[in-house]
């Protein structure tokens, strides 16, 4: 028996082959944003922990004020980090706004193919069954002209 066979499926594995890139360049950029998202939760935990430790500590007796300058320094370089990685953070956000909406473009696309090669394939079907319906017409005629004439022949009688 015939076999479907879509002339399109290179085009096919093409647009999924783009979906999986898609999918993988949005997967990085998400894993990144996970990389970003725990350095800022370190800084914060650090930071945290510094001023628990100045107002626990340093805050108590005679107070240092080289120790306090540096803590203050130490603190401002702290919000610059988390500043710049914040603007890391935004961007990339940005990036994955844009690799998701590339991902649904081409799923979409794949999408177009798949539904093609569904109609495509509902066609042949159709054309199969309407083929294999008029052969099997055929066939119950050509039997039941050669049933008929069987019949005529049994039915007439010999000459004496």
């Amino acid at each position: 028996m015939a076999q479907f066979k879509f002339p399109l499926a290179s085009v096919l594995r093409h647009r999924k082959h783009i979906e999986d890139q898609k999918q993988l360049a949005l997967s990085a950029l998400e894993a990144q944003m996970r990389e970003h998202e725990s350095a800022m939760g370190q800084i914060r935990a650090a930071v945290r922990e510094n001023l628990e430790d100045l107002r626990k500590n340093r805050l108590l007796g005679p107070i240092d004020l080289s120790f306090l300058a540096a803590h203050r320094r130490y603190i401002l370089g702290a919000q610059r980090q988390a500043t710049v990685l914040a603007q890391k953070m935004s961007l990339l956000q940005r990036q994955m706004d844009e690799a998701r909406a590339a991902l649904v473009e081409a799923a979409k696309q794949r999408k177009i193919m798949e539904k093609l090669a569904e109609r495509q394939k509902q066609r042949w079907t159709d054309d199969q069954t309407r083929r294999e319906l008029a052969e099997l017409d055929d066939v119950t005629q050509k039997m039941a002209a050669s049933a008929l004439m069987e019949e005529q022949a049994q039915t007439r009688e010999p000459l004496p």
